[in-house]
């Protein structure tokens, strides 16, 4: 399955709040569909279908495919650990969620697109691997191109009151993010269940 392109405020409604998907915000309490208010209220959720949202709440927060979100629960297994713990902690190092949660981008989305163009510097070296693996103590900077830094700029000025995580540090002036260490659990970027996640994939992996 591919990357979802569609329309993005459908998928808030349904899931709830995204911020890597989108910044826009809707009004409305009840999930898409006509005559769906109704229905909504009277249906109890399946086990199998608390399982799925917060699957799918994970692979459209960070821009996954199924396969890609498949192939990152099976390194996750591979790991001394709890599986959904480290499965997230995977996700957030991607240099693309860590752009985005620096505040030099608005969505996961934009970062992958600025990443992509060439614009982003790892340790000093150009890196256009939306999901290249991040490590404690890289230090994340901006190309130094006129246009690349006051795009980046503008975004933090968006951004400036948004709080940095603490595994993050970020110096605005200079365009600069430092990883300090990986990301733990009350540092996550958004509220969900990762043992449901697992649980999903159980049979796949």
């Amino acid at each position: 399955m591919a990357r979802y392109r569609g329309p993005r405020v459908r998928i808030i409604r349904r899931l709830g709040e995204l911020p890597g998907l989108t910044q826009k915000t809707t009004k409305r309490q009840n999930p898409p569909g006509q005559h769906v208010k109704s229905k909504w209220q009277m249906m109890k959720l399946s086990q199998y279908n608390l399982r799925l949202q917060e699957k799918q709440k994970l692979r459209y927060h960070f821009g996954l495919s199924e396969n890609q979100l498949l192939n990152y629960v099976k390194r996750a297994r591979q790991q001394k650990g709890a599986s959904g713990q480290l499965l997230l902690e995977l996700l957030e190092m991607r240099l693309d969620n860590l752009l985005f949660r620096l505040g030099m981008a608005p969505t996961i989305s934009a970062a992958r697109q600025f990443i992509s163009h060439g614009h982003v510097l790892v340790n000093s070296k150009k890196v256009d691997i939306p999901s290249y693996q991040c490590e404690p103590k890289d230090i994340i900077s901006i190309k130094q191109k006129k246009e690349s830094r006051k795009l980046i700029a503008d975004y933090l000025e968006q951004n400036s009151k948004q709080k940095i995580a603490p595994h993050l540090s970020l110096n605005p002036e200079n365009l600069i993010g430092i990883v300090n260490d990986k990301v733990n659990s009350q540092s996550l970027g958004l509220n969900i269940n990762e043992l449901l996640i697992v649980e999903y994939y159980s049979r796949k992996v």
